[in-house]
């Protein structure tokens, strides 16, 4: 006996097929549009999701894409700053081995000297980012900004005097290390490239502490004004290693400063040279106080 099967909602499958392809095409294809049906199902809202997915998916990958590239960028920055001095190291103590009757020691050590003193320096600011990279600063402690920047001058024995301009009660919370350090390269960064003028500066400014190094130099360029806070970076006027640092003093000085959750902005000071202004949070309570 030949049994008649009930006739289906043509209407109906179409939407159920619809759905199904719809889906199916939003995962196959992460860069393309699912094709939405209408209707009241249950599956109407998935093209809407994968797109959504889809779209936060290529979002990421372009985000891992760049941070491994600045990865291996750095490493390939990083490995020949610490190439370059161990070169140097390696070819004296080769010449002198060969040529030990030719040799001034005195002159081996100094040299041998200067390069492990590089080596150092590379080393130990590598560190520091990576720390100061680790997340929230430990080790807060609440101080007036003003007598850190006076203790930490008054250390110095710089070749050109700093003129100070500090204002009381830009009171802060900071790890004390590492904002002395913030200002060790912002005025040794001011040093190598002043010509007579040093600037110092510390004020309230709304609800934050506003630090200012400046000075009479060259000054840097609008389209410098940027790069020079990546790391290992030189500017054509300080390329020479000796005179210009490990290439990493501003880097740590924004990691640092965005650490503490504020910026840093360099401009053009009153004298020509570079302006760096740096923006701290104020401490709880201070905002109010006169």
């Amino acid at each position: 006996m030949q049994r008649t099967l009930p006739a289906t909602d043509g209407k109906r499958d179409g939407r159920h097929v619809s759905a199904q392809a719809s889906v199916s095409t939003g995962v196959n294809d992460l860069t393309g549009r699912a094709i939405e049906p209408s209707g009241e199902y249950e599956t109407v809202g998935l093209p809407r999701t994968a797109d959504s997915a889809s779209g936060r998916l290529e979002q990421a990958g372009r985000r891992m894409d760049r941070s491994l590239v600045q990865q291996r960028q750095f490493t390939s920055d990083a490995s020949h700053e610490l190439l370059t001095p161990l070169a140097g190291l390696r070819a004296q103590l080769e010449e002198a081995l060969l040529h030990p009757d030719e040799t001034d020691l005195s002159e081996l050590l100094c040299h041998a000297l200067g390069d492990v003193h590089r080596l150092q320096a590379i080393v130990t600011d590598l560190l520091l980012l990576t720390q100061v990279g680790s997340g929230m600063p430990d080790g807060l402690v609440r101080v007036d900004l003003a007598e850190l920047v006076r203790a930490a001058v008054c250390q110095r024995g710089d070749e050109l005097p700093v003129q100070l301009l500090l204002a009381p009660g830009a009171t802060v919370n900071v790890v004390e290390t590492e904002i002395h350090r913030v200002l060790t390269n912002l005025l040794d960064n001011a040093q190598r490239h002043a010509r007579r003028t040093v600037l110092v500066e510390v004020r309230r400014n709304g609800d934050r502490a506003e630090l200012v190094v400046a000075d009479d130099g060259d000054g840097i360029a609008d389209t410098d004004r940027e790069r020079i806070f990546e790391r290992f970076t030189r500017l054509d006027t300080a390329r020479c290693r000796n005179r210009g640092g490990t290439g990493l003093g501003l880097a740590i000085v924004r990691d640092v400063v965005e650490a503490h959750r504020g910026t840093i902005e360099v401009g053009e000071s009153a004298v020509g040279g570079a302006r760096f202004v740096l923006f701290l949070p104020l401490a709880d309570g201070s905002s109010s106080a006169r």
